[in-house]
């Protein structure tokens, strides 16, 4: 989200030929993954070709918007004023696909190896929306 009085955020180029479709799916709110459509392996990060069977053919999937937290750090240095600190990197292993992704949780949270995450779109400036993880509630 961006705050009324706050400094704008860094934006991520959402438009170009290869993490253009990862940020169309975001804002379709939706968590999708390039694949390559000859032998199926994931490419992420996105790529030109298939690095496994040399195919040109690629295609983006829809993938959970689950995981399971690999690990995370706690950020205590702020490098831009958009991003007041602490704040804590995120790595989640997506479920079921094998990739992994890193989001960011304000704060220094109570964290736990393998705990389950749940991707949300955060709404950028510009229309750019992000995806993000965030742990699952414990009811849920």
């Amino acid at each position: 989200m961006t705050g009324p009085a706050g400094p704008s955020r860094l934006l991520p180029v959402d438009d170009d030929l290869d993490t253009g479709p990862f940020f169309a799916a975001a804002r379709r709110g939706e968590l999708a993954l390039q694949h390559c459509t000859a032998c199926g392996l994931l490419l992420h990060v996105p790529k030109a070709y298939c690095h496994r069977c040399g195919s040109w053919e690629t295609d983006w999937r829809v993938v959970p918007g689950r995981g399971s937290l690999l690990t995370w750090t706690v950020v205590t240095h702020q490098v831009h004023p958009a991003h007041p600190v602490p704040y804590t990197v995120v790595l989640v292993a997506v479920d079921g696909c094998g990739a992994h992704l890193v989001g960011s949780l304000p704060g220094r949270p109570e964290l736990a190896t393998g705990q389950p995450m749940e991707v949300w779109f955060e709404h950028l400036d510009h229309g750019v929306v992000l995806p993000n993880w965030r742990p699952v509630a414990p009811h849920e």
